[in-house]
């Protein structure tokens, strides 16, 4: 497969911001050929360079989440700093952020201020409540979206206190809002030739997912609740056992798949039982059909029991983790584990680039770079800053060049 520049390339992003939301954006607009030039604080960057797990001190997160990025530092709380960002913004497409609503305007970064340096520049804005509203200007992580969105209502047992999934789903919902308001707006300044601002709420990228939760409620007086692993009268579909301890998922729900997992069982005749037939019936017994179910898988193996699904067309799965989609040849086939070699030579596997473009296939991601590798190289071709200047910038902690 030939390997090119990716579909989005041509496009400058300025990354401002830290953390998940607004980086993890940076991140797949990078996986998309967008050049991205990653603004980090002079004195230790990105908070996300020492989050999670980390090796020889730096985050085995960093590698993927600043991939394809430019580490460009400079002081933002400065003047001298401010300045040099509005002179970047000027030659960008699109500037990214994910500060504290109000925070851009105090620093003169906010939208008045860029589009006139460049009124092409879209400017995407990432946090917790949206730049507008009564608690616009609340600080708001991703896990206070997830519970205002409503899905931490819905996740978990019924018995139990609401939980949330192990990975950060809110920030992550708002970073592909994010990219797709961004290709939007893009998109429309094809045909009008302005930018715009494009604005992400963290609880409004959660609450977007919540199918049709308000109208159950609203007119339908059904509050969707925490029902654990399975959804209410959608049967069979649930996580089976199996003889070898594994965990498989099974979703035969669809009146027609369900008659191919009784044939699979060799139980063809529960296929036309009245309490099975169809959907709704099925859903009412759902606790008897799937104890049916797990007797049968309980007595295989993972790996009979996925044969049996697949020689009958049953949609099916094991509970993946890390280490089996390392070694699951299917994600090694769609080039969906890349290996990122960090600076200390260790080469980090990580997901690759979803999704997946017939023609314009990026190039493999690169690993994220150390704090300020590109300040010099981006300051003088973009901003103009000559030597003179470097060395005064320099000196005065107003920007920082990661060391040769």
């Amino acid at each position: 497969m030939t390997k090119t520049a990716g579909p989005l390339s041509g496009l400058r992003v300025l990354e401002l911001g830290s953390f998940i939301a607004g980086p993890f954006a940076g991140q797949l607009l990078g996986d998309y050929g967008a050049e991205v030039l990653k603004v980090e604080s002079t004195g230790a960057g990105d908070s996300m360079r020492r989050w999670g797990v980390t090796v020889d001190g730096e985050s085995l997160w960093w590698p993927s989440i600043a991939r394809n990025k430019k580490s460009v530092a400079i002081d933002l709380r400065r003047p001298e700093g401010q300045d040099l960002v509005r002179k970047l913004a000027a030659e960008a497409d699109i500037v990214l952020e994910n500060f504290r609503p109000g925070t851009l305007a105090k620093w003169g970064l906010d939208y008045p201020a860029l589009s006139e340096v460049n009124p092409r520049v879209i400017l995407v804005h990432v946090s917790g409540f949206g730049q507008t509203g009564p608690r616009s200007g609340d600080a708001g992580f991703g896990s206070v979206g997830e519970a205002m969105g409503g899905i931490r209502h819905t996740t978990g047992n019924p018995d139990l206190p609401p939980t949330r999934s192990g990975v950060s789903l809110g920030d992550s919902l708002a970073a592909l809002f994010a990219v797709i308001g961004t290709l939007a707006a893009v998109h429309e300044r094809s045909v009008s030739g302005r930018g715009q601002e494009v604005d992400v709420a963290i609880y409004e990228a959660v609450a977007a997912l919540m199918e049709s939760t308000m109208a159950d409620h609203a007119i339908g007086g059904v509050t969707r609740g925490r029902t654990g692993s399975v959804l209410p009268k959608v049967a069979p579909s649930n996580v089976y056992p199996t003889s070898d301890g594994a965990e498989v998922l099974i979703a035969a729900n669809a009146d027609t798949v369900f008659r191919r997992l009784c044939v699979a069982m060799g139980r063809p005749e529960l296929a036309d039982d009245p309490k099975f037939a169809e959907h709704g019936p099925r859903g009412d017994n759902m606790a008897e059909i799937d104890a049916v179910i797990g007797a049968w898988t309980r007595a295989m193996t993972a790996d009979e029991l996925l044969k049996a699904m697949e020689d009958n067309g049953v949609p099916a799965g094991r509970i993946y983790t890390a280490a089996d989609m390392l070694a699951d040849p299917h994600y090694a086939a769609r080039d969906m584990v890349v290996e990122l070699v960090n600076r200390f030579g260790t080469a980090v596997p990580a997901t690759g680039v979803v999704p997946k473009f017939s023609r314009t296939t990026p190039q493999t991601p690169v690993p994220g770079p150390i704090l300020g590798d590109h300040t010099r190289q981006v300051l003088a071709e973009l901003a103009g800053i000559d030597e003179s200047r470097w060395a005064d910038l320099e000196s005065t902690g107003v920007a920082f060049q990661a060391p040769s």
